[in-house]
């Protein structure tokens, strides 16, 4: 079982920068990919971005240019650098990890973060 631990959230104005983190008790070579998604109130939690074991990445057209997700294998730490917030950024941002063992899937999840973007 993958756990996973978030920090990193908070409060900043539109424009500023956060950076989240996600720890997983497990090297990030074990788990296919390492995504973020947010969520807010009345609407369905949405990818943000996404790395895979390999390194790959992918984001969310809303955040392209602006977010980067990253991954620090020896600390099993994977990044979401995120700059010139935007109100509509404010939510409730999850990592997700997705492993794949012998044909069966498994998801984890951590517990969120809120990011609030003030205009």
């Amino acid at each position: 079982q993958v756990q996973l631990v978030e920090s990193g959230g908070g409060l900043v104005q539109a424009g500023g920068s956060l950076r989240l983190s996600c720890a997983a008790s497990e090297s990030s070579f074990s788990v296919n990919v390492i995504d973020w998604y947010r969520q807010v109130p009345g609407k369905q939690r949405e990818l943000v971005a996404a790395i895979t074991s390999g390194g790959i990445t992918n984001y969310a057209d809303s955040v392209k240019g602006r977010f980067t997700i990253s991954k620090d294998n020896a600390n099993n730490t994977v990044y979401l650098q995120m700059n010139s917030l935007k109100p509509e950024d404010t939510a409730v941002y999850y990592c997700h990890a997705l492993q794949r063992k012998l044909l069966l899937r498994y998801d984890y999840w951590g517990q969120g973060t809120q990011v609030t973007v003030s205009s």
